[in-house]
């Protein structure tokens, strides 16, 4: 007798049960598949593989972060196995970047990226890139073209599109023809443009200023824009000025610039999206930056430099740093890499990090390197110094996933691409352009030097191998754009700080506003020569700290770097520290380096809290208000007052300014405002405590009670009204969002993807800064892309984190394994020998020809 399941079932169940029964078939078939498609793209990370192009044995060890350390016989055997191992372990987010720099994602995502792929059209960074590759050193080519070989080596052994990562698996449904070409030297070279663009400085701060140009008069405009407190707040060179043999640093240390005047140069504006977001969105570019300081032997505990670096960056998974070691199994003059540190997938070498004998670090040194000309245009001519020349024009097609290929015009003057054809914020600008300069405006066109060729990339490898200061300061020279404040140290025992980069010398012009291009007045007559840009090397303090602030005093400097400065407030905080530490003999170590990394003062705080707490506040507000007599200022996830604080600030900002303003500069944040504040704060009744939208006029107090009224509003209404219970981290947390198909809008696509929330400490100007936009909400947008505390004593007791993982194929152990660990202050070991790398590996795998 057969059996026959259901029987004892009335037929209508019997049919529901088959059908339930489908579906859980159907589902375990297809969780399956899904388990299939997630793994099926997981690296082989143990045993041997043959590697078209090796010409010798490589070694790969992992430590269980998934960080590798690779060891060869040659350069170039080196760079190829970098490249395969990039791919391995990141090649869909590479694919990506360089669809970015090529103006090429709608290939990818269809018609929802035709603004970004238009406005890099525009921009020309491909092409920009291809000028560059031929006046790269041949070894610097050498190299490129053995990462390309490798990453090409991995492509030919994965070429199914479930074996290179999962996301390929999701765009065959939305882009089904699309196969990635070969790595090609140029698609290395092209991102460092989107870095560049990413730490572009000024750019939006000209648009900013135009736009609020259109609602207010100029001297309101600049009042947004203080002068650089230099009297508070110290710049990075302390000493040193421009002679016949370059900038040269003083024999005796000079007056501390704390007790000096402050040269306030008052300028205005908020910044603005020029563009849509690439890298991420960096809270509308306000306050955004990194940090970094360096102390030396005297200072220490071990009699050698100790070396900090936490560079700001946007938020995503995976992160945009890769963790890697790279050395020669013997190192000489043929193949002399020993350099470990944190590296872009996509291109060779590694970007900050340390070697067997110098450590270096990079923070944004962001001088004004972009400018904004308004021209006048008629038909295709444009008009200069009184006579009509013709624009350079080109068309470019843009292929469209699932749609039409679209054919793209753009025009360019001598000054640059007219980038108000693609970027709406800046054709928003010429009506308060216009009424500044008293002349109608067609158009605005770019000049910034990343859309010049340069060599860059030399730069990376001679850092990588360089071996004392004088070296470094030779690898320094190439690094043209973007242009970064380096700190370094030595194992000699020496420290020392050089901004490199090419820096425009203006006929005419700041810098700070749009400028007619018509007139031939504000031309770029040059560069700053090289061995003209500050430097410090040995100080006698014996230490350097910069965050992206002023670099030094103009009284000392006859060159125009910008105007543009981060206002000193995270700087003085870590110089403040380190002095603490220091006075009456005190040593720092390498634990002290990275508390001072985790440091969460506010440093607006000391001026806005007596404002707050002068002020009567009856009620439950009264509890709140009250957290705030006792605070430290200091900004742990579980703070209750840091919560109150700054949602006192984001509605200060918000009930006070946004009536002034045009929506695209209003303020989102950053410590420009806590000096435009803190000089309103001293003022009761300047017109912009006036809320333009009523029939009696408001002043400070009245708007610091409706902050806090209304912050107390907000957080009672969200946490809960014991106020004792509020937590900063409840508020001020991360989201790790996949940087193409996190937000999807799908949400078992995001599930796949994103990773999260995290509480974070901190705001956007603390030492430990994580940025938020007050437009918004407290959500977390920008942060330290990594951290790292080199000890040049013993390079294995450095430590090091980054903000995911060494993995980008979601689901696999290392994909965000260092997330809570960053979120929670922890670094894990940096290792650099050996003897501790082979010791820590939990894989090896052997590449062979």
């Amino acid at each position: 007798m057969r059996f026959r399941p259901y029987a004892w079932m009335p037929r209508p169940l019997t049919w529901l049960a088959r059908v339930i029964t489908v579906l859980v078939v159907l589902g375990l078939l297809l969780a399956g598949a899904g388990v299939w498609s997630v793994r099926a793209s997981f690296p082989q990370l143990s045993g041997e593989l043959a590697v078209k192009g090796l010409k010798g044995k490589v070694t790969v060890y992992r430590d269980k972060n998934g960080i590798p350390h690779i060891y060869a016989d040659s350069p170039e055997d080196l760079f190829l196995a970098q490249g395969y191992v990039h791919a391995q372990d990141r090649f869909f987010e590479m694919d990506f970047r360089r669809h970015v720099t090529a103006g090429r994602l709608s290939e990818m995502f269809g018609a929802a990226t035709l603004t970004e792929d238009k406005v890099i059209r525009t921009m020309g960074w491909r092409k920009v890139a291809e000028k560059e590759l031929p006046m790269l050193t041949e070894q610097t080519r050498r190299y490129l073209d053995a990462y390309a070989g490798g990453v090409n080596a991995w492509m030919a052994e994965n070429d199914g599109f479930a074996g290179r990562s999962l996301e390929y698996v999701l765009l065959k449904v939305t882009s089904p023809g699309y196969e990635p070409e070969p790595w090609t030297p140029v698609d290395s070279l092209a991102w460092l443009k989107a870095m560049a663009w990413d730490l572009r400085s000024n750019l939006s701060d000209e648009i900013g200023r135009a736009l609020a140009a259109s609602m207010l008069p100029r001297e309101r405009v600049e009042q947004l824009w203080p002068g650089y407190p230099y009297a508070t707040h110290q710049p990075i060179v302390t000493r040193g000025s421009v002679t016949e043999r370059g900038f040269q640093q003083d024999e005796e240390p000079s007056a501390d610039p704390r007790e000096v005047d402050t040269r306030a140069l008052t300028r205005a504006a908020e910044a603005i999206h020029a563009v849509p977001a690439l890298m991420g969105d960096r809270a509308g570019g306000s306050g955004i930056g990194s940090n970094s300081w360096v102390v030396s032997g005297r200072h220490t505990t071990t009699g050698k430099p100790l070396l900090a670096n936490d560079p700001h960056l946007s938020a995503s998974v995976p992160a945009v740093w890769y963790q890697a070691g790279l050395h020669c199994r013997t190192r000489s003059a043929e193949c002399p890499f020993d350099v470990t540190g944190f590296t872009f997938s996509g291109v060779p070498g590694v970007i900050i990090g340390h070697n067997e004998k110098i450590a270096w670090g990079f923070t944004n040194l962001g001088p004004d390197v972009a400018d904004l000309y308004l021209e006048r245009i008629k038909d295709d001519s444009y008009l200069f110094m009184g006579s009509w020349k013709p624009l350079t024009t080109r068309t470019e097609t843009i292929s469209v996933a699932g749609g039409d290929a679209v054919r793209l015009r753009i025009r360019e003057t001598m000054h640059g691409p007219v980038i108000s054809d693609v970027m709406k914020d800046a054709r928003d600008t010429l009506p308060g352009s216009a009424a500044i300069f008293d002349e109608e405006a067609d158009a605005v066109a770019l000049k910034w030097t990343a859309l010049e060729p340069g060599r860059s990339a030399d730069a990376i490898f001679a850092m990588n191998t360089a071996q004392d200061w004088q070296q470094f300061r030779a690898a320094a020279s190439r690094f043209e754009v973007p242009a970064q404040n380096l700190v370094y140290a030595d194992t000699d025992g020496n420290i020392g700080y050089q901004a490199p980069g090419r820096i425009p010398v203006r006929t005419r012009g700041d810098g700070t506003w749009p400028v007619p291009g018509w007139t031939g007045e504000y031309a770029w007559q040059s560069a700053i020569p090289f061995d003209e840009l500050p430097s410090v090397y040995n100080p006698p303090e014996g230490y350097i700290a910069t965050a992206n602030n002023a670099v030094i005093d103009p009284s000392r400097y006859p060159h125009m770097l910008t105007e543009d400065w981060a206002y000193g407030y995270r700087s003085q905080r870590i110089v403040d520290r380190l002095r603490e530490t220091l006075k009456d003999g005190g040593k720092v170590d390498a634990a002290a380096m990275g508390a001072l990394q985790q440091d969460t003062a506010n440093g607006f705080a000391a001026f806005l809290v007596p404002k707050l707490t002068d002020i009567e506040v009856a009620g439950p507000a009264g509890d709140a208000l009250a957290l705030l007599r006792s605070w430290d200022h200091s900004q742990g996830a579980g703070s209750a007052p840091a919560a109150y604080f700054n949602a006192v600030w984001r509605h200060l900002l918000v009930e006070t300014f946004n009536d002034d303003l045009p929506e695209g500069a209003r303020p989102t944040g950053g410590d420009r405002w806590f000096e435009v504040v803190r000089v309103m704060l001293d003022k009761p009744d300047d017109p912009f405590w006036d809320d333009r939208g009523t029939s009696w006029k408001e002043t400070r107090d009245d708007m610091l009670r409706r902050a806090m009224a209304a912050a107390y509003d907000e957080l009672s209404a969200r946490l809960g009204p014991d106020v004792r219970s509020w937590r900063w981290g409840d508020l001020h947390s991360l989201r790790l969002t996949h940087q193409t198909l996190g937000t999807s809008g799908i949400a078992p696509v995001e599930w796949l993807f994103n990773r999260g929330p995290f509480p974070v400490s901190g705001n956007d100007d603390a030492v430990n800064a994580a940025g938020w936009n007050v437009q918004e909400d407290y959500t977390v947008n920008w942060l330290p892309s990594m951290r790292m505390v080199v000890d040049l004593a013993d390079p294995d007791r450095s430590q090091w984190i980054n903000l995911t993982g060494a993995s980008g194929h979601a689901f696999h152990d290392n994909y965000w394994d260092q997330a809570p660990l960053w979120a929670s202050g922890g670094t894990v070991p940096m290792r650099a020998r050996e003897e501790s790398v082979r010791k820590a590996a939990v894989h090896t795998l052997t590449l062979r020809p």
